[in-house]
């Protein structure tokens, strides 16, 4: 077994200047440091995350929490917030909290007192992972990063203007012409899901469509609500059916799409349809949706960013809240 000794013997120099090359390499001068790390190279030493983690308390591991892996969101963003860790020299370690499976708060609370106990570096939030439970960061000591509208400020936070963005796509709609429009919304009890369906219902009323031909169906941010939503539209509507549907996420547009094809409908001829939400799985649905949000990707990677700024003190003030805004892509399903 290749040991710090050991390393230091090839190299010629003592234990202290080899750990000064793996954890303060500034300390040493560029000679040394060539001779230590072609000892390494040489000898295949690896060192020990525990012995250095006992040396330097850091654990060079940040811990990442998400609401429902099965949603291609999360996988998405946690593929970018491992990807920016590893180049920054840290580890990830992921907690999935399951909010569709109805024990989100109970894990919430389980899963921060790991991370306690784990002693990790740093904490990303995924929005959800932590619904109801946004107090329990106001006692988190360690550099956190939310991801999402964090209204009590208790850390860093990066969240894309929901509101905005669907008022935005309501106009859009409007001024297509459409006069009657239905929408299929997330859960009334996400502040998320509220702020979009207000955004677009003012959207469209800004752009001259009356309240009484704007139907609203809630749905659950999950596919099979969206087709349920789309058969209860086209179940009661009869011949005064809405000519534009506005999904309030993509699991709800990939669940209403099939029922809409089953139904005999085509898109956009029969109905038009957009989407708030910008995943790269939506790429692969035909017709491609005409869509507004933030990708996965651009929100982890100033997630990682913010983090990254905090643990190497780069930044030591107040928490942040950054806002990102949503980018409209048009494509031929309006």
């Amino acid at each position: 077994m290749t040991t710090i000794s050991k390393v230091a013997e090839r190299a010629g120099v003592s234990r202290t200047t080899v750990s000064h090359v793996l954890n303060h390499a500034e300390r040493v001068s560029p000679h040394l440091r060539e001779r230590v790390m072609a000892a390494i190279a040489e000898l295949g030493y690896v060192p020990n995350p525990q012995a250095q983690s006992l040396r330097t308390g850091r654990t060079n591991m940040v811990a990442v929490l998400i609401p429902d892996i099965r949603n291609p969101f999360y996988p998405e963003l946690v593929k970018t917030v491992q990807s920016d860790l590893e180049a920054a020299g840290r580890d990830t370690l992921i907690f999935n909290t399951d909010v569709p499976g109805g024990h989100s708060q109970q894990l919430g609370r389980d899963y921060l007192r790991h991370i306690r106990n784990r002693r990790v570096d740093g904490l990303i939030v995924g929005d959800f992972a932590l619904f109801g439970l946004h107090d329990a960061l106001l006692d988190i000591d360690i550099p956190t990063v939310f991801i999402g509208k964090l209204p009590n400020g208790a850390v860093d936070n990066v969240w894309v203007d929901d509101e905005s963005a669907c008022h935005a796509m309501g106009r859009y709609v409007a001024g297509r012409g459409h006069r009657r429009v239905a929408q299929i919304t997330g859960p009334a009890y996400f502040p998320e899901a509220m702020a979009r369906a207000r955004g677009f219902r003012d959207g469209l009323l800004s752009g001259g469509v009356t309240p009484e031909n704007i139907l609203d169906y809630e749905g659950s941010f999950l596919g099979p609500s969206g087709t349920d939503g789309v058969n209860f539209l086209l179940d009661t509507q009869g011949q005064n059916l809405p000519s534009a549907l506005f999904f309030g996420n993509h699991l709800m547009a990939q669940g209403g799409l099939p029922a809409l094809f089953d139904r005999g409908l085509s898109i956009p001829k029969d109905m038009a349809v957009a989407v708030y939400g910008d995943q790269p799985q939506m790429d692969y649905l035909r017709p491609r949706l005409t869509r507004i949000g933030v990708p996965p990707a651009t929100q982890a990677h100033r997630a990682v960013q913010m983090l990254i700024d905090r643990l190497s003190g780069s930044y030591t003030g107040p928490p942040r809240s950054e806002r990102l805004e949503g980018v409209f892509k048009e494509y031929d399903s309006m």
